[in-house]
């Protein structure tokens, strides 16, 4: 077995999630993704991933052996493009969607260093919370927050981030702290509109791992991540949004995280974009720089009070 075959296969499975997830993202047979997956533990004499009927988890040595992966692979990649010569060939409008306020506040700061790697790119952006059709209205890439769902596409997780429960304090002091899962039920949130599970929130209990689900009562609604925020901050609800919408907030004290012996699961920030082959070099090198920027970017780490 063809040990970088081995290793693709492996990350391409943590990075979707599960073993169909990447099969589709790569245009092959779920069977012959797990048989290879299975190869490789086998090779190690280590067990890299828990798998259950609905997902996987990395075990302690699969989190150590996919970060020696990722840095190989990377390693390649770069090999690839130095070698190519890409950056200098990168030109030409590169359209994007992204969620505005992902875009905005995360985004924006960075394309003036786009531009100063490749001067001759042209960034056109577009900022939407909505799932756009990338293919039909003609993007390059987008920048989906959570795994995308279309099997057509290619698909690269960028960062994680930490999704955090928070309600402003003037919220629990009318209402009282819920103090586990269950309770929820009894307490009103903001519902975020394109939010997979709709109002299910799924929740890890940190001491003894069980997953628990709880369902608040949504009062209000929004497709905007920014309005939900505002609206937990006026009093409104508990809120369940990615940490980089709710950092300053809780960093200024207008949100506290609440049940934080409960841990909702992380989600992911990926790129997206039509076909890995014959990837243009504008989008490579667009996708490239993102991956970097965000690498140790203070929103990708679970939050802890001061």
């Amino acid at each position: 077995m063809n040990r970088l075959r081995e290793i693709e296969s492996f990350v391409s499975v943590v990075d979707a999630g599960g073993f169909a997830a990447a099969a589709d993202a790569n245009g092959v047979s779920r069977a012959l993704v797990s048989r290879t997956v299975q190869a490789l533990e086998t090779r190690l004499g280590a067990r890299l991933l828990h798998r259950t009927t609905r997902k996987v988890a990395l075990t302690a040595a699969g989190e150590a052996y996919c970060r020696a992966c990722r840095e190989i692979l990377e390693r390649l990649d770069s090999a690839d493009r130095a070698a190519q010569g890409e950056g200098a060939r990168a030109s030409g409008d590169l359209r994007i969607s992204a969620p505005v306020s992902f875009g905005i506040t995360h985004l924006a700061p960075l394309w003036a260093g786009l531009l100063a790697r490749a001067p001759d790119v042209r960034p056109v952006i577009a900022l939407s919370d909505a799932l756009v059709d990338i293919v039909a209205e003609g993007f390059d890439l987008a920048i989906r927050i959570a795994r995308p769902a279309e099997s057509s596409l290619v698909h690269r997780r960028l960062a994680n981030t930490p999704l955090v429960m928070c309600a402003a304090p003037s919220y629990l002091e009318r209402h009282g702290e819920p103090l586990t899962p269950a309770e929820l039920s009894a307490h009103q949130s903001i519902a975020y509109g394109y939010f997979s599970e709709r109002n299910d929130w799924r929740l890890r209990e940190r001491a003894s791992g069980r997953e628990h689900i709880g369902r608040p009562r949504p009062v209000m609604s929004a497709n905007n991540g920014e309005t939900c925020v505002a609206a937990a901050e006026a009093g409104v609800g508990l809120v369940l949004q990615p940490l980089f919408l709710v950092m300053e907030s809780l960093s200024r004290g207008r949100l506290v995280p609440v049940l934080e012996g409960f841990t909702p699961p992380p989600i992911g920030v990926y790129a997206v974009y039509p076909s890995r082959a014959q990837l243009p070099a504008k989008t490579r090198v667009a996708v490239d720089y993102l991956a970097e920027q965000w690498r140790d970017a203070p929103w990708t780490v679970a939050w802890t009070r001061a």
